[in-house]
């Protein structure tokens, strides 16, 4: 028998709302190890749009709320030109046996303008990929 999904998961979460939202989603399945990631989207040469002490702010609430539920994660804060590739590589990285995540909603017009990156970390992952319950609704 191989390894099992949820003995160790990388999540992302993109801000304290979202994470509030993905600790509730996980609350109902078993975990062992957690990683939570952030990835900072860079633009690849065009100025960052907020500072660099406004983004680690934004990281360290994210992480903060999901603490508050599960206090035992370990963090990473990353900046990369392509979140879904910053996603699956650290996920790579660590070892962990799945990446889960909570679907965040969006219009299909928004999905297809920016590129949906729900499907494109399903599609592109080396590793299985979770898709938690969305328990507020958001996104149906």
């Amino acid at each position: 028998m191989g390894r099992s999904l949820t003995a160790y998961s990388t999540i992302p979460v993109a801000n304290e709302d979202d994470a509030r939202a993905t600790v509730k989603a996980l609350e109902e399945y078993s975990h062992a190890k957690v990683t939570l990631v952030h990835v900072v989207e860079k633009a690849g040469g065009a100025p960052d749009k907020l500072s660099l002490e406004r983004v680690e702010g934004l990281a360290d609430e994210s992480f903060a709320a999901f603490r508050e539920i599960v206090p035992d994660v370990e963090t990473e804060l990353v900046y990369d030109e392509s979140v879904v590739q910053a996603i699956s590589d650290l996920a790579v990285a660590v070892d962990a046996s799945a990446i889960a995540f909570r679907p965040r909603g969006c219009s299909r017009l928004v999905q297809l303008l920016a590129g949906d990156r729900a499907s494109r970390l399903v599609t592109e992952s080396e590793l299985p990929v979770l898709a938690l319950t969305n328990t507020d609704g958001e996104g149906s």
